[in-house]
């Protein structure tokens, strides 16, 4: 499994690495825009991400933004959706409003900080990513 992880948090992006890195190969971006970046690129390798996990207060471009883009990108490389990439907002922001803003721009999960270990698993499995 290919993910990419976008957190701006030194801390929490030790911590994702190191959790998720026994499931695929993983890489880093620490804001919005390094994250789309990193995904329009590994699409034009013909590699795209099966996982990515987004932190939404990032500076310059935040989570929803990069999410927006993201959706977009796929959209117009015309990539089914049982193919796009698994979006998971990871955040401390757990208001209703997020979490459904979030899902409107469509992420298929939202897990709040700190992250759950066994609940993100179980989120990633039911998602088909790990068996």
């Amino acid at each position: 499994m290919k993910i990419l992880i976008a957190e701006d948090d030194f801390a929490s992006r030790k911590f994702m690495l190191r959790f998720l890195s026994k499931y695929g190969e993983c890489d880093i971006t620490v804001d919005g825009e390094e994250a789309v970046e990193a995904f329009t690129m590994a699409l034009d390798a013909n590699e795209g991400y099966d996982l990515v996990c987004l932190d939404i207060m990032m500076p310059g471009m935040d989570g929803y933004q990069a999410l927006k883009q993201m959706r977009e990108i796929e959209k117009k490389r015309e990539i089914p959706e049982e193919n796009a990439a698994k979006i998971i907002m990871t955040t401390a922001l757990n208001e209703g409003r997020n979490v459904t803003k979030a899902f409107e721009l469509g992420c298929v999960a939202y897990a709040g900080k700190p992250i759950d270990q066994e609940k993100f698993e179980n989120v990633i499995r039911k998602l088909g990513l790990i068996e």
